[in-house]
């Protein structure tokens, strides 16, 4: 279906003919008899010319306005609606970036990583298997700063996550903020769809809300949180004291708002906690239809190009002819 834009830009097609009621001074000449009649008659076919030349000149000068003009009202072809199927879950990560998170103590396959190098190589495998879902995600240290908004690009949320360096938010852990955030971010969403996947390997140090209070926010506002709290059993690593996750604290912001606690030793076990969240059923929502949108303003404004250039040969072509005419006399 063809239609325009901006139809109301098509009032502007006459604003030209103004120049008709603009004034001028007309001279008046004197009559001349002029007694050869042959000179007069060449005169009379030079002016008829000449008349032809700029109705020509005219009609061009009128077809590269309403080009222009319908140019800018927009000419677009809309096709036909196509359904899109809007199945799927809203995921919201909050991944941990405190000083800790650079601890090496993940055992993969026998070799020690960082923290956040296990996250970033497991999370990020996750997010990029995300068909239907939509993914945001939440970087929290002293603070909470929401990194990316929910979105089915989920390239671009991998790329941020990938990119997240320790000391971006802070060095401490404001655990309780990063859950407010999200639930401020999910409230717009249907309940059903409103889930937080928390990646934490400490205890709240920072913020203004505490984990409890976060927890109970997030059930009002039917916010499911699931968390996964990773990092070894070992109380120190290399003479460096480790801090211990607090469980109790992780188990009831999971147990308040219908969620899960998932305890992650090693990359073996953070896989396996991905591959159960995978499970999470997917939720039916209205299907969402579009029409794809095809513009045209480029035809009648490259029209508009071609007879402008067209005119101004002709024009340039005219000047010669009279600079030669007036040499000859």
């Amino acid at each position: 279906m063809f239609e325009l834009q901006w139809p109301w830009l098509l009032l502007l097609i006459p604003v030209p003919l103004l120049m008709l009621f603009i004034s001028t001074n007309k001279k008046e000449e004197a009559a001349l008899r002029v007694p050869f009649f042959e000179e007069v008659a060449h005169l009379q076919t030079q002016n008829h010319h000449h008349r032809i030349k700029a109705n020509t000149r005219s009609l061009a000068l009128w077809s590269i306005w309403l080009c222009c003009v319908l140019a800018a009202a927009n000419p677009q072809w809309i096709g036909e609606p196509v359904s899109m199927p809007n199945s799927g879950r809203d995921l919201l990560m909050a991944v941990d970036l405190s000083g800790s998170m650079e601890i090496q103590d993940i055992d993969d396959h026998g070799h020690y990583i960082p923290r956040l190098i296990a996250i970033k190589r497991v999370v990020g495998n996750f997010i990029e298997h995300r068909k239907s879902d939509r993914m945001g995600l939440i970087l929290f240290g002293s603070q909470a700063y929401l990194q990316a908004p929910l979105t089915y690009d989920t390239k671009t949320v991998n790329t941020l996550l990938q990119e997240a360096l320790i000391g971006f938010a802070g060095t401490g852990t404001a655990i309780g903020d990063a859950i407010g955030l999200g639930v401020k971010r999910l409230q717009s969403r249907p309940d059903a769809q409103r889930v937080i996947v928390l990646l934490t390997d400490g205890e709240n140090t920072d913020g203004n809300l505490s984990p409890s209070n976060a927890a109970d926010l997030a059930q009002q506002n039917h916010v499911k949180v699931y968390v996964i709290g990773f990092g070894s059993d070992l109380t120190s690593r290399n003479g460096e004291r480790l801090t211990p996750i607090n469980e109790p604290a992780m188990h009831e912001i999971a147990d308040k708002t219908g969620g899960k606690y998932f305890r992650a030793r090693d990359l073996e076990e953070l896989s396996d906690i991905h591959n159960e969240l995978n499970q999470l059923e997917p939720i039916e929502s209205d299907k969402e239809t579009f029409r794809p949108v095809k513009d045209l303003f480029y035809w009648p404004l490259s029209v508009a190009l071609i007879l402008s250039i067209l005119w101004a040969v002709q024009f340039i072509l005219a000047q010669r002819e009279l600079n030669h005419a007036g040499n000859n006399q």
